[in-house]
């Protein structure tokens, strides 16, 4: 009678297929992060500061700090001879100059920010394909051993 030999499956095995699976990906994030900031040239560097800046609290709370002082000092201390008189068309020019160019600037940072998540939505994705084939293994694993506990309470009849 020959014995069947039985495939053990040590669950140190399977705890370092994760931690590899985990390892990758972090490999991968740090890669497509890498390679977004590896080529920035200056510009690009410094419409992302300016995005990062414009788009804050601090930003806007300076922001109107500096409109309310160039209205106060036209309107209030500066009455008889005020640089800009309301209503505050060098002011209106310097916000119009302000906009035209902080957008474009910062739509471009925002583009630069799609791609590099849109590369990280991609690896998301193959992550969790990776993901469900070790949840398709783990299913397999527990059905072999469903049906070996199936096998065994037959032949001690338990069942």
């Amino acid at each position: 009678m020959k014995k069947k030999k039985i495939k053990q499956i040590d669950d140190f095995d399977i705890m370092d297929i994760f931690e590899q699976e985990i390892r990758k990906v972090e490999q991968s994030l740090n890669q497509i992060d890498q390679f977004y900031k590896k080529d920035l040239r200056f510009l690009d560097r410094l419409s992302d500061s300016i995005a990062q800046i414009g788009g804050s609290w601090t930003f806007i709370t300076l922001f109107i700090i500096i409109l309310l002082s160039w209205i106060i000092t036209n309107t209030f201390l500066l009455t008889t001879h005020p640089f800009d008189p309301y209503p505050f068309i060098l002011l209106n020019l310097f916000l119009s100059t302000l906009a035209a160019f902080q957008a474009p600037v910062i739509l471009m940072a925002q583009n630069r920010s799609a791609k590099r998540e849109q590369a990280r939505s991609e690896l998301d994705l193959e992550k969790d394909l990776r993901d469900l084939q070790i949840d398709q293994q783990s299913h397999k694993i527990l059905l072999n051993v469903h049906n070996d506990v199936k096998r065994i309470k037959k032949k001690l009849k338990l069942s």
